[in-house]
Formats: structure tokens, sequence, C-alpha cells
């Protein structure tokens, strides 16, 4: 599958999943998960998807520092309701990253590994979400400002064009391009800006 040569240069993050070492899809139960994943998995690559990612990287690097984080033994909190703006798209990526699920995910076995329950809505939190390790008294409470890296100001144009029918096969690519380098500024340029990810350890 082609897609942009900056998705390999976007940092991964390696988390310990229990349930894999115990059922042998990962021997050492450690499984790395890509920003190119999280784009396969919503379909598309753009700043939402790319701040659900970032997001979730530095909340896992606030709870577990040098540590690898624990698949399935973190809570997530989100403010908004499930059905509002993007927030599902935010959170099918936290999902497949940390396991947290809200009602349909695993139930389980024995009473472990269970993933169901983990993720909720309509929190009473200033940020974005809240991520919570279960088996600590740590929290991270993220947000997330992409309009500090704002895109392109011919992409409105071009995109209204596109959808319109009336753009060219160069204006095409013209926006793709456009669109894209926006994403790879959030995910290279700015991975460790303070102003883009704020970030509550608490």
């Amino acid at each position: 599958m082609p897609y942009p040569a900056f998705f390999d240069s976007v940092r991964t993050v390696t988390l310990h999943d229990p349930l894999a070492a115990l059922l042998g899809a990962s021997s050492d139960g450690l499984l790395v998960y890509s920003f190119h994943d999280a784009v396969k998995l919503a379909g598309h690559s753009c700043p939402t998807v790319a701040g659900a990612y970032l997001m979730t990287l530095k909340a896992l690097s606030a709870l577990y520092g040098q540590e690898a984080p624990v698949r399935g033994n973190i809570r997530v909190a989100f403010r908004d309701d499930q059905n509002s703006g993007v927030t599902g798209v935010i959170a099918n990526v936290v999902s497949q990253i940390t396991g947290a699920t809200e009602n349909n995910g695993f139930k389980g076995l024995a009473g472990k590994f269970k993933r169901t329950g983990l993720m909720s809505f309509n929190a009473d939190i200033a940020g974005i979400m809240r991520f919570e390790r279960i088996d600590h008294d740590l929290v991270a409470e993220v947000d997330y400002h992409p309009e500090n890296v704002p895109g392109d100001r011919r992409m409105s144009a071009l995109l209204q064009g596109l959808l319109a029918q009336q753009g060219s096969a160069e204006d095409q690519a013209t926006f793709a391009a456009l669109w894209q380098d926006r994403v790879q500024r959030i995910l290279i340029d700015h991975f460790d800006d303070p102003a883009l990810v704020t970030l509550v350890r608490h």
C-alpha cells in the first residue's frame, strides 16, 4: 500500500499485553503500534487521527515513563459524548492502542484481562481525555490544539472545488500534498511541542 514516506518516521509505541502473551499472539507479550496502524484503522490520515495518536503516546509516556505501558491496564474517560464531533474517531484510535472499550470489548478470562468497561464518555474533565492506570494512582489529562499547526491557506478553496467535482487532477495532488504536509508537521516537527498537546499529570 503506497503511503506518505513520513509515516515511517513517526514514533511508535510498544505496549505489553499479557493476554497476547497468554494466547500466543506475541511470545513476549510486546505489541508495537504505529501511526500507520491508526491510519489503517481510521481509513485516512488527518489532524484528528494524528492528534488521537499523539495524545495517547503522550499520556502513556506520562503514566509509565520508561516502562512499557500495559495494554488492558488503562482506563480512558472522554469529556464529550461519543457521538459528538470527532470524539468517536479519537476513541477508536485510543481503543486500538490501549485496548480500552466502553461496552463492546473483551470480557476477560476468569476475571482477568477484561477490556470492556475501561472507556467512558461525558466525563467532568477539562481536557479531551483522561488516562488512568488501573494498578496505580496515576492520572494524565490531555488536550489537543491543532490550530497551533495551521494548514496552508490554499486547502479550503481546493477542497471546495474537489467536493464540487470541479477540481483537476493537479488540484487533487496539490490538496493531498498540502493536507499530509500538515499531518507531518503535527507528528514530526511539533511532536514535542507543549502548545500542541497539553498534559496534566496527577
